[in-house]
């Protein structure tokens, strides 16, 4: 499975962005994909998973009620809706998929893209 993650830029406080994450390749053995995200001189963290049948959703408490992740299987793409951004969102933003589970910390995933990057400013 590859995965393709686009969508980053720089906005202010307040602002959105929408993430996408393309796969391609054997996307059938996906269970589920999920965004990470690194700021400098921190530990990649948690931000949302999505159960790629459908269904279940998963969300980082810090970003519970502004981020929202869906998925487009037509697409095979995943997407992150980032609204009421703050300067503590900004980070490396990275997608992966889980072949076997829906996984909450990066230990649980298979398959990363390249990270894009979100900067937000006060």
């Amino acid at each position: 499975v590859q995965l393709q993650a686009f969508g980053g830029g720089s906005v202010q406080a307040g602002g959105s962005l929408r993430l996408s994450c393309a796969a391609s390749g054997r996307t059938f053995s996906m269970y589920a994909m999920g965004w990470f995200r690194q700021a400098p001189r921190k530990e990649r963290e948690f931000v949302a998973a999505v159960r790629w049948g459908g269904g279940s959703t998963y969300y980082a408490d810090s970003v519970k009620g502004r981020f929202t992740i869906s998925r487009d299987n037509a697409k095979n793409t995943v997407y992150l809706q980032m609204n009421s951004l703050k300067p503590e969102d900004t980070a490396l933003y990275y997608c992966a998929a889980s072949n076997v589970a829906l996984p909450t910390t990066p230990l649980g995933y298979d398959y990363w893209g390249q990270g894009t990057l979100v900067t937000v400013s006060s």
